[in-house]
């Protein structure tokens, strides 16, 4: 359980860690609707909280990308000059280099599944040319690239999450770029915020939403990839469950233990009885016991696991392929929490009374049988 539990905390610490290079610690966006203004007394305040280091804009729209003759659906991701320095996009660059605009030059950095569909990576000549729907614009039958605005964008590099959704279709642009596209002035469809060091994202949280009221939705990291991490939660505790199951079948062996020690220590019960010990003792002495053996099995089970754990952190030792970089880790990842080990134990040890109880409440319905009948016969 210890070891099981630890792993799928360490895939949750991997998916943590790839978005939060990407995801901003806050992330404000309208509830009905798709753009918004922020110009606004309401958010010159609301942006004011204490707590809050960097903003950004961002604009997403669904667009086509053609380069050399491939044409691929692409959501466009228009951001500001401070996305490069909210993100660590560094990290997820697997080739060229993140850059927005230089000089009258705009440039995209493009998912690794994008580039390989366009056929397109840094240092290319050509242009990618964009087709962005023209809003509140009826599509001509007779001409239908009427319908489009046209422009154009270098390739600056190239990204990767691991992630389909961001690999495959995402394709990060100037917000200046994607505003003119689609003919908008200020409007964005989120504001990603950057909280200082230390600062407290629930409260910050807590007090922009106070502010805004319910027209807006403000979200952390872990409310923006909601579906990912609940599904790997969903996955740790079922597994949990599952091993949960199975110990409650193996401990049945300390059922049959102490059933058989009961029998041979029939003489020694009856010697105790004899000298005067009442039977919620001789059963008392038979549950301790019964305790000893779980508890003995508890204490064992969390070392073990604990020192598997360490070892597979300091080592590898259980590894995920045998050729080096075939996957984002090499080896499997562990962290362990405290939590979890207080969960381990809590459980275990709920399993084990109740398995212990069985056997001693057979014991005492006898001792107690007997002790009836030697009455009656008196």
């Amino acid at each position: 359980m210890v070891v099981v539990l630890s792993v799928f905390n360490g895939f949750g610490g991997i998916v943590e860690g790839m978005f939060s290079a990407f995801d901003p610690d806050l992330k404000i966006t309208v509830r009905e609707g798709k753009v918004f203004n922020y110009n606004t007394p309401q958010f010159d305040e609301a942006l004011r909280v204490e707590g809050i280091q960097m903003i950004s804009e961002s604009l997403e729209e669904n667009a086509l990308f053609s380069f050399n003759g491939q044409q691929v659906p692409v959501l466009m991701k228009g951001v500001s000059q401070e996305f490069s320095n909210m993100t660590d996009m560094e990290k997820l660059m697997v080739d060229g280099s993140f850059k927005l605009r230089e000089d009258v030059v705009d440039y995209t950095t493009l998912g690794t599944g994008l580039a390989v569909s366009l056929g397109a990576r840094p240092g290319f000549i050509n242009p990618i040319e964009i087709y962005a729907p023209k809003r509140d614009v009826r599509v001509n039958l007779a001409n239908p690239a009427a319908a489009f605005t046209t422009g154009y964008v270098q390739i600056g590099g190239v990204f990767s999450l691991n992630t389909p959704k961001y690999d495959e279709q995402m394709a990060i642009m100037p917000i200046s770029k994607v505003r003119e596209l689609l003919n908008y002035s200020n409007e964005v469809t989120s504001l990603d915020i950057k909280l200082q060091p230390g600062a407290s994202v629930k409260r910050v949280k807590n007090q922009i939403r106070n502010i805004l009221g319910d027209e807006f939705l403000i979200e952390d990291r872990f409310e923006q990839q909601r579906e990912s991490y609940r599904m790997l939660q969903v996955e740790k505790w079922v597994t949990f469950l599952i091993l949960a199951f199975i110990l409650l079948i193996a401990v049945f062996n300390v059922v049959g233990s102490l059933s058989m020690l009961i029998v041979e220590k029939k003489d020694d019960i009856n010697s105790l009885r004899n000298m005067g010990a009442s039977n919620t003792l001789i059963s008392r002495i038979f549950l301790n016991e019964g305790w000893l053996i779980t508890f003995s099995g508890i204490v064992a089970g969390i070392v073990i696991g604990l020192v598997l754990c360490l070892l597979q952190q300091h080592f590898g030792l259980i590894r995920l392929s045998n050729i080096p970089g075939a996957y984002i880790i090499d080896a499997y990842p562990v962290i362990v929490k405290f939590t979890d080990i207080l969960i381990v134990i809590a459980v275990v040890s709920l399993i084990g009374l109740l398995t212990v109880l069985y056997p001693v409440n057979n014991l005492r319905k006898k001792l107690t049988g007997e002790f009836n009948n030697m009455r009656y016969k008196e």
